[in-house]
């Protein structure tokens, strides 16, 4: 199995510092949330993706896939079925995320007052 490339993460920072470049990813809009509904299904299509974010934009939602993807946090597999199927799971790289999103998940459920919503 290819091990996951690095990533220079201070790129993504402007204090050249890997935690705040991290940080800036996972805190991109709906990133996390992509991540939240992908940790909770497995393996998702776009457009049942798209349908639990109606507040995103298909553009919007393509640049975080695509941005996820290049990070090696999710992959993008492409079946060529007439309609096209393209279905988006995380990586290993992308599961390294779930403990963090669960613990996320758990604290806006203590917060809210909520004992557990659909994801």
């Amino acid at each position: 199995m290819a091990r996951a490339k690095t990533i220079d993460l201070s790129a993504y920072s402007n204090m050249d510092c890997p935690v705040h470049g991290l940080i800036a990813i996972l805190s991109g809009p709906w990133t996390l949330y992509i991540l939240w509904l992908l940790a909770g299904h497995g393996t998702l299509r776009f457009g049942e993706i798209k349908k639990q974010m109606p507040s995103i934009s298909a553009k919007m939602l393509t640049e975080r896939l695509r941005m996820l993807e290049e990070l090696e946090v999710l992959q993008r597999q492409q079946e060529a079925t007439v309609p096209l199927k393209v279905t988006y799971t995380l990586t290993p790289r992308g599961r390294e995320l779930e403990e963090i999103v669960d613990a996320i998940d758990d604290l806006a459920l203590r917060w809210s007052g909520t004992s557990k919503w659909k994801r």
